[in-house]
């Protein structure tokens, strides 16, 4: 994750943490056909709308997000990865102190 965080973006969806490529095929399949991580960062921003949203309901509203397009394993790995990425970019986004130590303990196995 750490490499992540810190290295550059290929654009490549399976370079964020958690996307393997049955998950990469699920989101190239979704209504919003994401099928890189510059996508995958739009729908993350698109989701904090135009009102004042708070780090967790955002947080939240992403990990739905993906359960609806068929995610089931690591999704929670997925939403820490680019919450963390782009509060990189842009701090304030995510507080890693409202989730504590998150092991993927309640995603659903595939």
């Amino acid at each position: 994750m750490g490499d992540f965080i810190r290295g550059e973006i290929s654009g490549e969806i399976t370079e964020v943490p958690g996307i393997g490529p049955a998950a990469a095929k699920k989101l190239a399949e979704s209504d919003d056909q994401v099928t890189n991580t510059y996508q995958l960062f739009g729908k993350f921003l698109s989701l904090k709308g135009p009102d004042k949203v708070d780090p967790v309901e955002h947080m939240e509203k992403f990990w739905y997000w993906l359960k609806d397009q068929g995610i089931s394993a690591h999704r929670s790995a997925v939403v820490r990865a680019i919450a963390e990425k782009m509060n990189s970019m842009m701090n304030g986004l995510y507080d890693a102190e409202a989730y504590g130590d998150d092991d993927d303990d309640d995603d659903e196995e595939e």
